[in-house]
């Protein structure tokens, strides 16, 4: 007697369980996507946030940095900044917003600029519709009609900043040059006294385009370029080489295992080949669209689609890759997400640009 009730417990118990987990499981279901256009008068954009004041802000290549109401589509323009010089990939690029905004309302740009074609960071004041009070904080950043990087992002009150190697293959490996790097910067522009290398900016280096850099808790992520092989997307660690340009991709050939072992390279988490174009990055964890729950979201521009990266439990590891929007809006540039959870992307075709809303 006493057997059968141990049994008929048992059964109620995993029968509670299991109803639980079920449970669980149809709150995280998955939802049908839509998408809106938002807006479609831009013309190479670059970066795109969604604000705390609820807004969009934009930059576009040309020098314009702009809020967008994403309801409306209305196009405000800040400032128009006539110093800037687009020249192939190169113009008005990344951009960051203070953390705490409201009390600090602090805009960050890098910009390429002037008859030797360099780039630097900028950091702006927002004053009643206007970007005010421009102070530089890095300058002399080799640039070039390719490979600028150039991707922005706040993290512990440190700025990170992504910079191509400006088509030198000299300047990745070299600790000297600001080309071919993560940087990072406290947000006056000083240099954080534990930066690897006393008395530089260098936080990592070894990088040939990173267009795309995130923070996921205390990991950051990037995505980079490859050649015409082996676009990758790097987990960042403070001080290390991630081989460009003796190493693309993993360390697979005779000749880059020798580099590898002899300079303690970091291979990717992932590669591609043929090349896909990886640009902007974000982490996604909201229960708004919960098939996008703990995945990087990743826009890409040659392959012209977004792309989930599904991350595992501790976010060491990218578990599997799922394709959305393919060839359906042309190539994309940046990716961001409002507080509720909506997914906003914007293309970069040159004409006509887009600014997309993805919803359930």
């Amino acid at each position: 007697m006493k057997s059968i009730l141990t049994c008929i417990l048992l059964v109620l118990f995993f029968t509670s369980c299991k109803k639980k987990s079920t449970n669980n499981d149809e709150n995280l279901q998955e939802v049908d996507l839509k998408t809106r256009t938002v807006t479609a008068n831009l013309i190479n954009p670059w970066e795109i946030i969604y604000g705390p004041d609820n807004f969009i802000w934009v930059t576009e290549k040309s020098g314009k940095i702009s809020r967008v109401d994403p309801v409306s589509g209305q196009i405000t323009i800040l400032i128009t900044i006539n110093e800037v010089r687009s020249n192939g990939e190169g113009g008005l690029l990344g951009m960051v917003l203070h953390p705490d905004f409201n009390n600090n309302p602090f805009v960050y740009v890098v910009y390429c600029y002037g008859a030797n074609y360099m780039a630097k960071v900028v950091r702006y004041s927002y004053n009643n519709g206007s970007l005010i009070n421009p102070q530089i904080l890095l300058d002399q950043i080799p640039a070039s009609s390719i490979h600028n990087g150039s991707r922005l992002v706040i993290n512990n009150n440190k700025i990170f900043i992504t910079t191509g190697d400006a088509n030198d293959l000299s300047s990745p490996q070299n600790i000297n040059s600001l080309a071919g790097k993560i940087l990072r910067l406290n947000l006056d522009g000083s240099i954080p006294a534990d930066n690897p290398f006393p008395n530089s900016p260098v936080w990592s280096f070894g990088h040939r385009n990173a267009q795309g850099l995130v923070f996921v808790g205390s990991k950051m992520f990037a995505s980079e370029h490859g050649p015409s092989s082996d676009d990758e997307i790097n987990l960042i660690d403070k001080g290390k080489n991630y081989g460009w340009p003796n190493v693309a991709g993993f360390c697979n050939t005779t000749t880059e295992q020798a580099f590898c072992a002899a300079n303690n390279i970091t291979e990717p988490l992932i590669a591609w080949t043929p090349t896909i174009a990886p640009a902007g990055l974000t982490y996604y964890n909201s229960t708004y669209i919960p098939q996008f729950r703990n995945s990087l979201l990743l826009a890409l521009l040659k392959d012209s689609k977004l792309m989930q990266l599904k991350l595992n439990e501790d976010q060491t590891k990218i578990e599997s890759t799922t394709n959305f929007f393919v060839k359906e809006f042309g190539r994309l540039r940046a990716v961001c997400q409002s507080p509720e959870g909506k997914i906003y992307i914007c293309t970069s075709n040159g004409n006509a640009d887009r600014i997309i809303e993805i919803s359930k």
